[in-house]
């Protein structure tokens, strides 16, 4: 049952918030109200008055001598309980300052433009709590209409600290988010003006904290990732299916390998131990591809095993909830740990491990956490085809047991693991995760699949309402420094790089871009400027410089003839000359590639100009050089490889559009900055 407007006030009140003063009238003598200062509001509480203003329960600019009529009129209609008598708030910007119990991420404030304008304009900004005054005062910046609170037309500025105090006081270390039995708190119209800020109207609907999650030991996942040997059950001797594929994907990696066969010596080749003994089969790793009736039965019997896979689908994820619960209970009466169910297995070329056919790549420094086999799967072989070269990739599924909070706490600490990236759609622990994303050194880059939800239930307040995955993820990102990507290519384009420049420490700021002219540059900046990358001016005493190298400086993008007649030193040289006298954080050269072979074969000519760019990298440790081959595909078979293998070598990521580049650097340019 919701707490009423006077009983939350009395608590903000002694929390310090400002409130109206009030009297509350319960049986029909408004004389109390004789103290306050008019003109008055008039609320009537009882049960089931939640939303007052739409059930005409509030009345407002009231004289004392209308108090009577206007409860007697509002009493005809309504279950009321008893009334509060404020003095009216003075006119200011109206917002509002929520809390809401998220089922994935727990407790979130969200403040805005309150009042009417909260849901019709949806002008709102979200944290996780606790919060700092550094995040209250970027939430009020964020708001489209952040100008309302610095004034506006000829209109007083208001109390900016006096709003971050309230926001603080609310969802802040030891606020009132901790003291709360929250569903749902909302303050809403918060007035704000030049003298301060007043909480006009307060609710406040309870709910039990959801029991809390027994947090198990650290686990070593080495062995999941480098196992000695892996066991593959649910292999066919006469209808291959998904666990023959395994068998032969490992056979190909050179993994040592076992069968599980109720009957077979061996299966496709490979040596067959009966279910009872798998327990006896001395490896570290076993994958489970049976139906999902029977994988319960198999996992109980991997004793002393310390990772087992369950590939099968048919869980959670299809409606079985006691079928999954039956499975984690099977791993934790062996003592295993459990991965999945529903997903494909872990891939790491270091370790021999691997769910995709055509070989293993190279191994590498960045990793993956994904609860979609599919497209980690995709993300390997494409990544790869594009220079990432990864350390080590583990599908989750349903994440029933091993959750992405806990291997991204593991990969923190891995020697051979340089950045993240994440494929999420289920925040199952969220709280979990956003701490481990707090608490990580790494780079990381988040992909999130089903964003566009608007919440996950029906809500009884503004803030229920406002709160969605969407807004909850940008929030985790915000705080947790992590990247968010909206797209498949963003997220492979951000840990390229991540791979290159994510240990390489700037002390620059902003982004110049340089390239050939016409109407790419004017392209570029729009699409710098979509991403919300700053492409600051040059530095005015940088013009002379460039007009004795043959350039006229027209600002950033700064246009500079490159083509397969021009000389290929001239860029690093322009890019030395405004280095010299402005850092900037990123570079980004940019080239048409289709001119180089538009007017006559000229590979050499690029591949020249690849080897300028990566000459001006080595010169700029302290730089984060980008490159972009704009029209890529009219070049003849090889060549782009060779321009990739020359930029790779001098840690150099390489794009093939600006937008391309601009997500990666919007994604990866605040890490690694002085």
């Amino acid at each position: 049952m919701s707490a009423y407007e006077h009983e939350v006030k009395a608590l903000l009140r002694e929390a310090g918030v400002p409130v109206p003063r009030g009297v509350v009238v319960c049986d029909g003598d408004f004389g109390a109200a004789g103290e306050l200062a008019a003109p008055l509001v008039l609320k009537a509480f009882g049960p089931g008055l939640v939303h007052k203003s739409e059930a005409g329960a509030v009345a407002l600019g009231l004289r004392h001598g209308e108090l009577a009529a206007a409860a007697a009129a509002m009493a005809c209609r309504l279950d009321v309980a008893g009334f509060l008598v404020e003095e009216q708030a003075e006119a200011g910007v109206e917002l509002i300052v929520g809390l809401v119990r998220d089922p994935g991420f727990g407790p979130v404030v969200l403040t805005g433009l309150g009042g009417v304008w909260a849901e019709a304009l949806g002008d709102t900004a979200l944290r996780l709590c606790p919060i700092t005054e550094e995040d209250a005062r970027s939430m009020l910046a964020s708001l489209r209409g952040a100008a309302l609170l610095r004034g506006w037309r000829g209109g007083p500025p208001v109390d900016a600290d006096a709003v971050v105090e309230l926001l603080v006081t609310v969802a802040g270390p030891g606020g009132l988010w901790e003291r709360l039995e929250l569903g749902e708190f909302e303050l809403n119209p918060v007035i704000a003006g030049p003298s301060g800020v007043v909480a006009a109207d307060a609710r406040h609907l309870p709910a039990a904290a959801p029991a809390p999650v027994a947090a198990r030991p650290p686990a070593d996942f080495l062995p999941l990732f480098e196992p000695r040997a892996v066991a593959v059950a649910g292999a066919s001797t006469t209808r291959p299916n998904f666990g023959n594929m395994f068998l032969g994907f490992y056979r190909e990696a050179g993994v040592p390998l076992v069968a599980v066969h109720p009957e077979a010596d061996e299966v496709s080749g490979v040596p067959a131990v009966r279910p009872p003994a798998l327990a006896d089969a001395d490896v570290d790793y076993a994958l489970v591809a049976v139906p999902a009736e029977r994988c319960a039965d198999v996992v109980r019997q991997a004793t002393g095993i310390p990772f087992v896979q369950v590939m099968s689908g048919g869980f959670e994820e299809a409606g079985r909830h006691e079928l999954e619960q039956e499975l984690v209970a099977a791993a934790r009466a062996a003592g295993t740990r459990l991965l999945g169910p529903n997903c494909m297995g872990v891939y790491c070329p270091r370790g021999r491990q691997t769910f995709v056919g055509g070989g293993l790549g190279p191994a590498g420094s960045v990793a993956l956490i994904s609860q979609s086999g599919g497209l980690a799967g995709e993300v390997i072989k494409v990544g790869e085809r594009r220079g990432l070269a990864f350390s080590r990739v583990a599908t989750v599924g349903n994440a029933a047991d091993v959750t992405p909070a806990e291997l991204l706490r593991w990969l923190s600490g891995d020697d051979e693991t340089r950045a993240v990236g994440l494929y999420l759609e289920d925040p199952r622990g969220g709280r979990e995760l956003y701490d481990a994303l707090r608490a990580t050194d790494l780079p990381v880059v988040l992909l999130v699949g089903g964003r566009s939800g608007q919440g996950r239930r029906a809500a009884a307040s503004h803030t229920g309402g406002l709160v969605s995955d969407r807004r909850i993820w940008e929030a985790v990102a915000e705080q947790a420094g992590a990247a968010l990507v909206s797209g498949q290519d963003d997220l492979i384009g951000v840990l390229a790089y991540f791979q290159v420049h994510g240990s390489r420490v700037t002390s620059g700021d902003g982004v110049l871009v340089v390239g050939p002219s016409g109407g790419a540059s004017v392209l570029a900046a729009d699409a710098f400027d979509g991403a919300g990358v700053r492409l600051d001016p040059l530095p005015d005493d940088v013009l002379d410089a460039l007009r004795g190298l043959g350039v006229t400086a027209t600002g950033n993008p700064l246009e500079v003839p490159v083509g397969p007649l021009g000389r290929a030193g001239l860029v690093p040289e322009v890019i030395g000359a405004i280095m010299s006298r402005r850092p900037y954080r990123d570079v980004v050269a940019h080239v048409n590639v289709q001119a180089f072979f538009t007017y006559g074969d000229a590979a050499e000519p690029l591949h020249a100009y690849a080897r300028a760019v990566a000459e001006a990298q080595d010169a700029l440790p302290g730089t984060r050089i980008t490159l972009v081959t704009r029209n890529g595909d009219c070049a003849p078979e090889g060549v782009e490889d060779e321009v990739r293998r020359i930029a790779a070598a001098a840690g150099i990521p390489v794009y093939r559009s600006m937008e391309a580049a601009a997500a990666a650097i919007a994604g990866g340019g605040r890490h690694g900055v002085a």
